[in-house]
């Protein structure tokens, strides 16, 4: 996945071209993702995960304890989306909210012991995942840097 110098670009596409399946980004991006689903749901079904369940899981094994709206912003997840998630990992014992003294709204997520010892089990989790992608861990780390920076690229042109 070298990137491809401005001016070793290919020649602009005739506009039919454009509209080909097999030259969208988008659908390919799309693909992909629901291909990594499969292969998270096996990979995950020992841990009694759900992808989005990992996701909570690996930003509080990395950081600690988090407010809710942290959270949120790491895994561009909503509230609405976020707050049923949170409840489902919290009823497995995983993690446990805790309200604010101060102020109720300000909710703090903290991972229980069961939750922290997961963790162990989850270590192979990422090489696993790798493997069944066929990718080595430096196409992996080029390919997450140029989705990194397309997201941003999105996200900056329509925020919100």
């Amino acid at each position: 996945m070298t990137p491809t110098p401005a001016s070793a670009a290919l020649p602009p596409a005739p506009d039919a071209e454009l509209l080909r399946l097999d030259h969208q980004v988008c659908f390919t991006l799309h693909a992909a993702s629901r291909a990594f689903g499969g292969v998270y749901r096996s990979a995950l079904r020992d841990l009694g995960l759900t992808y989005t369940q990992y996701l909570v899981m690996l930003v509080l094994w990395e950081h600690g304890p988090q407010q809710v709206k942290t959270i949120g912003e790491r895994l561009r997840l909503d509230s609405g989306t976020l707050s049923p998630l949170l409840r489902r990992v919290e009823t497995a014992g995983l993690v446990v909210r805790v309200r604010g003294p101060r102020d109720e709204r300000a909710v703090t997520v903290h991972l229980t012991d069961a939750g922290a010892e997961l963790r162990e089990r989850a270590l192979p989790v990422p090489r696993a995942v790798l493997e069944t992608g066929g990718l080595s861990a430096a196409e992996a780390a080029e390919l997450r840097d140029v989705l990194g920076r397309l997201a941003s690229s999105l996200d900056a042109a329509h925020p919100g």
